[in-house]
């Protein structure tokens, strides 16, 4: 037992294979509650407090992240007879399986729904470009996306306020025609683009 609530998580990152790991990082409550962990270690009591929510629904999403090893218990501290838990993250980081076809990409749709739940007058900046590249140009994008997120990384202060870099750079389901000189369809004899 220590008064050290800064500890580390290990330097390996927690990958996740079970089912029981992917049902737990499927919540956007228990996203939430990795956030929190993401800042140094917390109690039930007080992840509640910084999220908003009942100690109860805290104590619950804890436990489902624990179980699934995805958080552990890394210290414990006596107040007033009873034994407080401090939770923290499992591993440096948490790495998922590629997802399949048809499947959703959850932290995707976790990062999404943090960005339309930032508090009103919130700093941030929301891009959206539809391009047409060659797989080159498209490989270099990549690249680009890549090197700024590794720039951005680097000013990183445990200081500062949270900031989160979003980024999707993919290829849709092409909706032009293979001919674009083609109408894509026609319905009941009239053509539609």
């Amino acid at each position: 037992m220590s008064d050290d609530r800064s500890a580390s998580p290990d330097e390996n990152p927690v990958h996740v294979e079970t089912d029981q790991q992917l049902h737990a990082i499927g919540s956007l409550m228990r996203h939430r509650v990795l956030r929190v962990l993401r800042d140094g270690p917390a109690t039930v009591t007080q992840i509640a407090t910084r999220l908003g929510i009942a100690k109860g629904s805290s104590n619950y999403h804890v436990k489902v992240l624990a179980k699934a090893g995805l958080i552990k218990v890394v210290d414990t501290r006596k107040v007033r007879g009873v034994t407080e838990l401090y939770y923290g993250m499992a591993g440096k980081g948490i790495h998922l399986p590629e997802s399949g076809p048809g499947q959703p990409d959850i932290l995707m749709r976790h990062a999404l729904a943090d960005v339309e739940s930032a508090p009103a007058g919130a700093e941030k900046d929301e891009r959206l470009k539809h391009l047409r590249l060659s797989p080159e140009h498209f490989a270099l994008a990549v690249e680009k996306v890549i090197a700024l997120h590794e720039e951005i990384t680097a000013l990183h202060d445990p200081t500062q306020p949270a900031a989160d870099l979003f980024t999707a750079f993919y290829r849709p389901l092409d909706t032009r025609p293979a001919d674009p000189n083609e109408p894509s369809s026609t319905e009941n004899g009239t053509a539609t683009t």
